[in-house]
């Protein structure tokens, strides 16, 4: 990126909007699982505007329907019917899991926890909202209040009232030694007595593997167990997809499945990779749910014609190309190849994930201290090298994050590992 342009995002944009690289890039364009920069250099793109490319970028299919709706109408409002707006919903409602299913859409991720915030508190009649320590949910003033990560959370007020939760990371903590049966057992428990001390919660928010925090994940089945133990006080379950959903997992298409013995959660939030980079969030939750407010609502900008024309395209083209099913297949290869890197790098404590969404957490040599400084060395070695990846985790942001486009093929993720470990071993 020129000096020029860098000049000019510091003297009108805040502060606290980050920038990665100590010399920030900006890209041009991109084309399947590749990105260009102004100075023509060529990276290989294993974050995807934040899981947000979840098929490729430049998608002549997702191309062609924004073009084709755009020289119709760009946009209506929802005072309007709006048929690609239905359709979408239509097919949202039929995935979910979720009987009798309505669907609202937001123009991000952050707006869908907000609209399923106001649901669950205006449903339950309580402003009390179980979340998960290390969790990130989004920036506005709700979603902040219901974030249990320090490094997001930038207040301490807000119109909700808080509890956190144990079990949203696996390997840290005070219950990482036990095995997963008595790890599950130790949250369930914990859960139980924070629920003995307070009055009833409206709901437990949670992402099935926490995305800004690092990748992290509980034990397949966590959930299930505090499900049991919501559904006994009438507590809503709300799944954060933000990150998860449309089967970037691999295992799954929505990552609550992991935890799903008891049946879907009674509200799913979306978005990121449903767009494939178009502002596309939303809301499931069952009809009684969905119906709760007592006043009129719109959204201007949510549903609009030409971003539901992009997540028609883009989701067609997922289920039609089996993404899930490549991203578990070439999200395992890409996990075992980095795990074993990993065994010989003696700053990686852990590689977790699952499909292709994996983390790679450093920390000091012999020690479990963050490593900041060392996730940031490899940030820049890596783009060096021609591949761009992310950071994040609840300790000083010292997890790498990994999330390439679902249409990753073999080769490239060979080639991503490669450069990924000379940048691990430069550090």
């Amino acid at each position: 990126m020129t000096p020029d342009l860098f000049g000019r995002h510091r003297a009108v944009l805040p502060d606290w909007l980050a920038l990665y690289y100590e010399d920030p890039l900006e890209l041009t364009h991109g084309e399947g699982r590749h990105v260009w920069d102004a100075a023509g250099n060529r990276y290989l793109d294993f974050f995807g505007g934040i899981l947000t490319t979840m098929t490729a970028h430049a998608l002549p299919e997702v191309a062609k329907a924004v073009g084709e709706q755009a020289g119709r109408i760009l946009h209506s409002s929802t005072l309007y019917l709006n048929r690609p707006m239905v359709e979408l919903a239509e097919r949202v409602a039929c995935l979910s899991g979720i009987p009798d299913a309505r669907v609202f859409f937001t123009t991000s991720g952050t707006e869908a926890n907000d609209t399923a915030l106001l649901l669950a508190t205006a449903y339950r009649r309580s402003n009390t909202i179980l979340a998960m320590r290390n969790s990130y949910h989004g920036r506005s003033f709700s979603a902040v209040g219901v974030t249990g990560n320090r490094g997001w959370s930038p207040t301490s007020l807000s119109p909700l009232h808080t509890l956190y939760v144990h079990g949203g990371v696996r390997t840290r903590g005070p219950y990482a030694h036990l095995d997963d049966r008595e790890f599950t057992d130790a949250c369930v428990d914990d859960l139980k007595d924070l629920l003995g001390h307070t009055r009833a919660p409206a709901a437990l928010i949670a992402e099935p593997v926490q995305g800004v925090g690092g990748f992290t994940s509980p034990p397949d089945g966590l959930y299930a167990a505090f499900r049991e133990v919501l559904h006994e006080r009438d507590i809503l379950w709300i799944a954060d997809e933000v990150q998860t959903g449309w089967g970037r997992t691999g295992e799954h298409f929505w990552g609550w499945q992991a935890h799903g013995q008891n049946g879907p959660p009674d509200i799913v939030t979306f978005a990121k990779g449903i767009g494939n980079g178009m502002s596309v969030g939303g809301v499931v939750a069952r009809a009684e749910i969905m119906n709760c407010l007592d006043s009129n609502s719109i959204s201007t900008f949510g549903g609009t014609q030409v971003t539901m024309a992009a997540g028609l395209a883009n989701l067609a083209y997922l289920l039609e190309h089996d993404l899930q099913g490549n991203a578990r297949r070439v999200g395992g290869l890409l996990l075992e190849r980095l795990r074993a890197v990993a065994a010989r790098v003696p700053h990686v404590r852990e590689v977790r994930g699952r499909g292709l969404m994996i983390g790679v957490e450093l920390t000091r040599p012999g020690t479990d201290e963050a490593a900041p400084e060392a996730a940031s060395a490899v940030l820049e070695e890596a783009r060096a090298g021609g591949l761009l990846i992310g950071k994040g985790g609840g300790h000083d942001t010292s997890a790498l994050r990994i999330a390439p486009p679902m249409s990753l093929t073999v080769a490239e993720a060979e080639e991503g590992a490669a450069i990924l470990e000379r940048a691990l071993r430069s550090v």
